[in-house]
């Protein structure tokens, strides 16, 4: 990951696998909260990357996640 004014500014990238999967980008600091959401349809992708505002980001659905760190599988029954 690059740095970007001392913070980390990876990319993920969500690909929906269902109609109506959430991504949801929540901010930094003392208060975080949530700061935008997307809705994405089957087949959809979106490309987000964490910034000195966001630093987490929350899936609702079934999605393929893909990061530098390797690939999760969200709302998927183990």
């Amino acid at each position: 990951m690059k740095k970007v004014d001392g913070t980390n500014s990876g990319y993920i990238c969500i690909k929906a696998l269902e109609k109506g999967v959430n991504v949801i980008g929540i901010t930094r600091g003392e208060n975080t909260k949530f700061h935008h959401t997307e809705k994405l349809d089957e087949g959809e992708v979106l490309i987000a990357q964490f910034t000195e505002n966001t630093s987490a980001v929350k899936i609702r659905g079934k999605a393929q996640i893909y990061t530098e760190f390797g690939e999760i599988v969200s709302g998927m029954e183990e």
